[in-house]
């Protein structure tokens, strides 16, 4: 006798793995303004807006997902307000270099994140996610200013800053796949 439950299931998982097998397009537009750039990025996740958003504010697991992070935790919660601490090695070829950051973090459930940073590695640091629903599941918008702080980023500037972030994007798009597949 056929399992019906089971057969949905092993459907819905092959049907996920297809439409994941292809790595979402990732695109990352990095001007430079003075000391600070500017970051245009957008990717579209093939999931509902609840997923892309669970995984984009899962502070928590953030080292877990993003491989430039060796800690990320939420040291307090006030409403839809976080602060998080977060600490890491950002890496460009040959070159690397530590950093950390305290961010408040403004949550707009299933819209939108403000983050800007309090204190950190950075000189300045300031972003803008928004998640809107299309016919392909999610879009994720995702602006920010940055005044690197670190020599290294200054030194290469755009193509580091671009790396970082189409990395960024790369790993939040690896695990919204890897939940959807359970």
């Amino acid at each position: 006798m056929i399992n019906l439950p089971r057969l949905a299931a092993c459907l819905a998982l092959i049907l996920s793995c297809a439409v994941f097998a292809a790595e979402p397009e990732i695109v990352v537009g990095v001007e430079k303004a003075g000391d600070t750039f500017l970051v245009d990025a957008g990717v579209d996740l093939p999931v509902p807006v609840r997923m892309a958003w669970d995984v984009l504010t899962d502070f928590d697991a953030m080292a877990s997902i993003l491989s430039n992070l060796q800690s990320s935790r939420i040291v307090r919660h006030d409403g839809n307000t976080l602060f998080v601490l977060q600490e890491g090695t950002a890496k460009f070829g040959i070159f690397s270099y530590s950093f950390n950051s305290m961010r408040e973090i403004r949550l707009e459930p299933m819209q939108r994140i403000i983050a800007r940073q309090l204190t950190g590695t950075a000189s300045s640091f300031a972003s803008d996610t928004v998640l809107s629903e299309n016919e392909r599941g999610t879009r994720v918008h995702y602006h920010a200013e940055i005044a690197p702080g670190s020599a290294i980023a200054r030194m290469f500037g755009g193509p580091f800053i671009r790396h970082e972030v189409e990395e960024q994007l790369r790993a939040m798009a690896a695990e919204v796949a890897r939940r959807q597949s359970f």
